[in-house]
């Protein structure tokens, strides 16, 4: 009787302890696409960052420098795969501070990350079970960055998203022996054919996509890169978009999974059906708006990876007017840092996003959960609209103090979104609409005016 009654016992503690395993296990059901891409679209801006052994070298060798990215380091400046692997074996950034990045992500008003945890140099910034070329394995840094950069993330609110490169230079399967050095244009050529290739993808690519999925929690977005290799198939991109999906069902994909995109374009353009979530536009905005989704990543420099010869900064106006245009037409933007080799942002990139962070503190109401509006963009600057609400970002201020809009809008209220205590006087013509503003801008570099639109 007493060994019954320590059974029954026994047994409903465990039902009382299984409790929170079942409700946390309910609280992870698999959603519908549009409750999946939700927080995604509200975000609109993220981080990405381009990060690795490539970040020692800056894009320098000697007297060379490498045309265009310096994550491109291995190719362009013509290393060997031996020559190369000097590189991860130094990678030992002391000044890498996980919680720092996120920080300063996060003031920046941005609401993801994006690492890049593989690149096309092969360097995992994990501890990988698949392969030793690592770095816990193969550099002294003996830290696993992906697992400090998701812990960080969590804790500060941020979702924490990885790239991973079809494109592996390092890996001899996925150059095989028509490829003792990797050519680009070879790659583009149809006809050029790696056999050793899908081994390659399922022995060694897809379980490194599997670790990531299963030891650093939730991952908002898979972001991969390199798809444009003939090696790579549709068939392989509709299997690795299931298998991702399969493990993290509410996790976001790219379209650069799949083949449906012609060359570098962004968005999908070869006839049939491709597997991935949004369209991709590099370095690019589009003229106008897309129906689907879409997100457009771009470098404040030149460069995606730490190159110091690099001094093409964008300014902190335009990057702001780049974030405003995006969202106007119903995009997220990616902005792009590239750390050195001490784990440090450039100051440069410091500057700019504190620039942004400063702007989005006052005007992130226009901007996250916003959406395309459907007037045609002004001269003067774009619009967003949220749950009613129009917003008139201004980007050339009217020196008379009158603002003119299409008249097909129709004010209930016009306020700044920065006072929203002082209405602003409001006049419809058959031609137009029109605002009186103050004389001289009150917020700079990009002003808003904050339109409640009547029913």
């Amino acid at each position: 009787m007493k060994t019954l009654r320590n059974m029954c016992l026994l047994l409903l503690a465990v039902m009382l302890n299984s409790g929170p395993i079942m409700a946390q296990a309910s609280s992870k059901k698999k959603l519908s696409d549009d409750e999946r891409m939700e927080w995604w679209r509200d975000s609109k801006f993220g981080m990405f960052i381009h990060w690795g052994a490539y970040s020692i070298i800056g894009g320098e060798r000697g007297t060379k420098i490498a045309g265009g990215g310096a994550e491109w380091a291995m190719d362009k400046l013509d290393y060997t795969i031996e020559e190369y692997e000097k590189y991860p074996e130094m990678f030992n950034p002391q000044l890498f501070d996980a919680d720092a990045w996120v920080t300063m992500a996060k003031n920046a008003g941005m609401k993801y990350i994006v690492l890049t945890t593989k690149h096309h140099e092969g360097f995992a910034l994990w501890d990988s079970k698949v392969s030793k070329y690592d770095v816990m394995d193969t550099a002294p840094f003996k830290r696993d960055v992906v697992k400090e950069l998701s812990e960080a993330c969590k804790k500060q609110g941020i979702k924490f998203c990885v790239y991973y490169s079809i494109v592996d230079w390092h890996h001899p399967q996925a150059q095989g022996n028509l490829y003792p050095n990797y050519n680009i244009s070879q790659h583009d050529d149809p006809s050029v054919v790696n056999p050793e290739f899908p081994e390659y993808y399922e022995k060694f690519m897809k379980p490194q996509v599997g670790e990531l999925l299963k030891n650093y929690g939730d991952i908002g977005v898979v972001w991969f890169d390199g798809d444009w290799i003939s090696d790579y198939t549709t068939e392989m991109g509709k299997d690795l978009y299931k298998y991702i999906r399969d493990i993290q069902p509410n996790t976001i994909v790219n379209n650069r999974v799949d083949k449906g995109r012609t060359g570098m374009d962004g968005m999908n353009n070869h006839p049939g059906e491709f597997a991935g979530d949004f369209g991709t536009p590099e370095q690019e905005i589009p003229d106008t708006g897309i129906d689907s989704d879409w997100e457009a990543c771009m470098t404040m420099n030149g460069t995606w990876g730490y190159k110091p010869d690099d001094n093409n900064w964008k300014s902190s106006t335009d990057l702001i007017e780049k974030l405003v245009d995006i969202v106007s037409k119903g995009g997220n933007f990616l902005l792009n840092i590239g750390p050195d080799g001490y784990g440090r942002f450039p100051a440069q990139s410091i500057r700019r996003l504190d620039a942004m962070g400063q702007w989005t503190k006052k005007n992130g109401e226009a901007i996250y959960g916003a959406s395309a509006s459907p007037y045609e963009k002004p001269k003067w600057g774009r619009y967003t609209q949220k749950d009613g609400v129009l917003y008139a970002h201004i980007f050339d201020w009217p020196k008379d103090g009158t603002l003119k809009l299409n008249k097909d809008i129709k004010v209930k209220k016009a306020t700044l979104l920065i006072d929203p205590t002082k209405e602003l006087k409001t006049l419809g013509t058959s031609r137009e609409l029109l605002i009186d503003v103050p004389m001289i801008a009150p917020d700079a570099p990009v002003s808003v005016v904050k339109i409640e639109l009547a029913k």
